[in-house]
């Protein structure tokens, strides 16, 4: 097995891939005093973590970055407060050099209140936006994502901020980074991607998991600016980083910087080490710390006293130990603060009594409309999809738009499902309200992990510092030969996830309703339109009007059944009480309209008045709507229950594509019809 060790000579003499000429830089004796000061704060801090978590001081996972502190204050050095970072499970380092007070990190993972997430992150999970801290994540790529969002966010303010990215050699084998560097490549995004390859993903050795030895030449496959650095040399960093946020800032685009290092503590504290690499390796490299050699040449090069020096480290030292003392006298967070900031605060919004006489617009026509004020209201509004530009979305949702705002508001996408969701995460924390337009939801699953690991959770992570106002919409359902990949409802999947908003509206106006208030509010959305309610036309007004989540529409009242659904379904479900009335049997419509929160109130009041309940729901029953929809009425209303509560599904089955085939596996008007009937005869 080729060790880390191997590789010591290419980095002794780093290469440069790209501007050869770019000249040295000289620093004055402040900034090179503050990047020692910076090293030497991220060195002692750790240190003193490792010690505390050898103690049972820290519960949880201990990430330190020892032996690549050149990197973080190379890079942040050039950063201002307004910039933006991003980073990876070990991102204490990029934490502290871009500002957090050591104090902060050492409470956070002692899991106090005073932490930088108040206690909430613990290593993995920093949140600090006061100084431009956006969070680090526990999961490898999505950090890359978010900091191309964060760039595309400033481009779009125009305001010349930057936004970078920390992440190991592991992160560059993965999808994140290609999607991340394509999309910083395309649209000139200022953004600096800053791989630490510190030879070792977790346990694998970069040599076996790559079959090109460097990182920074891979940048030229996306016509972008490389660079390969000796990440122990804070000058050699600095000086890169440098290029990088100037071009950045000129509007030149992104650059990727491979800083060639090593951690010389095991990959999490209390792991074992050697097992996968030697002690003589690590002797090895720590030989080469990156800031006893910065010490000798600011001595030697520079003249700087070594008195100085040592004054430097006591200050820094007493820093960290007065830091550690705080912390542990820190409380710890409330029982309540466990759920807290799942939810931004909700909007104080009334919906406005509905006039069947107004113009018809068809679901589209009124979704576009709900867009269209909104973009015209807030300039940080913005358009993401495949073929939503010039073309105007493949169902029409941006139809007429892009005339008006143009390319950087109404961006094309490539196929990239993770990676222009993961975006749409980073410019939503930069300030920007990010409209990701997936066509098919069934595309959405792509990005599964970027809505559900970061999207839905970093306001809950970031203790409400951050919002999260991004709207997730794509078209559900079945009915229109699309087969399997064409047809999915998830509605039910997503409601499960805190954070999470998730909205399936059933007519026109409560499409621009509902869409309006999820394009105004801070909480991400999952807009889901039934593909075959499209075209469908109902009365909307004119004008701005909000309807707000969790208030369900009693679409049919009546007095002897509840029928609950959502979507196509509820139209079906009207149409077969229409059929019963005609026997004289009086059935109450209820469409939630929002999945999450489900106006479970609305429910429980009809069935106390009508004494039976039936759910239908188009996907497949086991864990879904319906089911949720009968436990709860079983639960808080089974007094008011004359009959067993009912449910119709979807059969737990890919949907088919042929019309005999796909009719078998929803429910339709004659089965709904039917179980109306057997509901009112028990």
């Amino acid at each position: 097995m080729k060790h880390a060790s191997d590789l010591s000579a290419t980095i002794s003499k780093p290469r440069r891939s790209l501007d050869p000429e770019s000249p040295p830089l000289g620093l004055e004796r402040d900034a090179l005093l503050g990047l020692f000061r910076s090293m030497l704060v991220i060195r002692l801090t750790e240190e003193e973590l490792a010690r505390c978590h050898q103690r049972g001081l820290i519960h949880g996972a201990c990430h330190t970055y020892v032996g690549q502190e050149a990197i973080a204050a190379g890079v942040c050095a050039h950063l201002q407060p307004a910039d933006v970072i991003f980073s990876t499970h070990r991102g204490h380092g990029h934490a502290l050099a871009k500002g957090l007070p050591p104090e902060q990190l050492i409470a956070e993972l002692f899991g106090r209140v005073t932490g930088c997430s108040r206690g909430r992150g613990g290593s993995m999970h920093l949140f600090a936006p006061e100084i431009g801290m956006l969070g680090t994540s526990g999961i490898v790529g999505p950090c890359l994502l978010q900091a191309a969002g964060g760039g595309y966010a400033f481009k779009l303010a125009e305001n010349g901020g930057v936004a970078a990215a920390f992440f190991g050699d592991g992160a560059v084998n993965n999808g994140a980074f290609h999607e991340a560097l394509n999309m910083a490549a395309i649209w000139k995004l200022p953004t600096l991607f800053i791989c630490e390859n510190n030879q070792y993903a977790t346990e694998v050795p970069f040599s076996e998991a790559s079959g090109i030895p460097d990182v920074g030449r891979r940048a030229a496959n996306y016509g972008l600016v490389g660079e390969e650095v000796d990440g122990n040399d804070v000058l050699s960093v600095h000086a890169a980083a440098a290029r990088g946020v100037a071009r950045a800032r000129a509007g030149e685009g992104a650059t990727l910087i491979e800083c060639k290092t090593y951690r010389t503590r095991a990959h999490a504290e209390g792991m074992g080490d050697f097992d996968y690499r030697t002690r003589e390796e690590v002797a090895a490299w720590k030989e080469r710390c990156p800031i006893a050699a910065f010490r000798r040449r600011l001595e030697q090069d520079h003249g700087i006293a070594a008195e100085d020096l040592d004054t430097i480290e006591a200050e820094v030292a007493d820093e960290v130990a007065r830091g550690r003392s705080a912390a542990e006298a820190a409380p710890p967070p409330t029982a309540a603060d466990a759920t807290t900031h799942v939810y931004a605060s909700p909007r104080d919004v009334r919906e406005p009594v509905a006039d069947p006489a107004a113009r018809p617009l068809s679901f589209i026509q009124a979704t576009v409309e709900a867009l269209e004020a909104a973009m015209a209201a807030d300039p940080s509004v913005f358009v993401l999809g495949e073929g939503i530009g010039p073309r105007g979305g493949n169902f029409r949702t941006t139809a007429g738009l892009y005339a008006k705002y143009g390319p950087d508001r109404l961006r094309d996408t490539p196929i990239c499902e993770r990676g222009f969701t993961g975006l749409a995460c980073g410019a939503a924390m930069a300030g920007a309200r990010p409209v990701v337009d997936f066509m098919f939801a069934d595309f959405l699953l792509d990005a599964w992990g970027e809505i559900v690991n970061q999207i839905a959770k970093v306001q809950f992570m970031s203790s409400g510092r951050l919002r999260m106002p991004v709207v997730l919409r794509g078209c559900i359902g079945i009915g229109h030969s699309a087969a399997t990949h064409h047809s999915g409802s998830y509605y039910g999947m997503f409601a499960q996830v805190p954070g999470l908003r998730v909205v399936v509206p059933s007519t026109p106006r409560d499409a621009k309703g509902l869409f309006a208030h999820a394009l105004k509010g801070d909480d991400p959305v999952l807009f889901l339109e039934h593909r075959e309610l499209l075209q469908l036309k109902g009365p909307v007004e004119e004008g701005d009007f909000e309807i707000p989540f969790g208030k369900a529409r009693i679409a049919r009242a009546g007095t002897d059944a509840t029928v609950v659904a959502v979507g196509r379904m509820n139209h079906l479900c009207l149409a077969a009480a229409e059929a019963v009335a005609k026997d004289g049997a009086s059935i109450e419509v209820i469409d939630p309209r929002t999945v999450s929160p489900l106006d479970v109130d609305a429910i429980l009041a009809s069935v106390a008045k009508t004494g039976r309940l039936l759910v239908v729901d188009e996907p497949a029953g086991p864990c879904g709507l319906a089911a949720e929809i009968a436990a709860v009425a079983a639960d808080r209303g089974f007094d008011d229950l004359d009959a067993p509560v009912r449910r119709i599904t979807g059969v737990p089955s890919p949907t088919p594509y042929a019309p005999v085939l796909e009719e078998q596996v929803v429910p339709s008007i004659a089965t709904i019809e039917s179980a109306i009937r057997g509901l009112l005869a028990e």
